[in-house]
């Protein structure tokens, strides 16, 4: 079974830089280490100040490829001083029955 985490909070806005700079970090550690079997996004919101994290474990139920990173502990262990309103987690143990996503996009 995997697991698919969503993970949906706002910060305050003059943390917006902040909170994108710690992410673009642990987005460059998963490139780096190019781990197997998860997929990981991360989008902004409208406002500019609510993001939307997406993670799927897609070999085991653990999020540990992603967790366990200095990156991630960085951009967590920073994250109720930038929060405007605190994460909202939803966590599911999924069966993926198909899935696409185009290394090519610009998004």
């Amino acid at each position: 079974m995997q697991r698919l985490t969503i993970v949906r909070y706002k910060v305050k806005p003059d943390q917006v830089a902040q909170n994108e700079s710690l992410s673009k970090a642990v987005f460059d550690r998963l490139r780096s280490d190019n781990p197997a079997g998860m997929a990981y996004s991360l989008f902004k919101e409208a406002d500019g100040k609510g993001f939307v994290h997406v993670f799927m474990n897609l070999s085991e139920d653990s999020s540990d490829l992603l967790t366990e990173t200095p990156e991630f502990k960085a951009f967590s262990a920073g994250g109720p001083e930038r929060w405007e309103t605190p994460p909202d987690v939803t966590r599911l143990s999924v069966v993926r029955i198909d899935s696409y996503f185009s290394s090519t996009a610009d998004v």
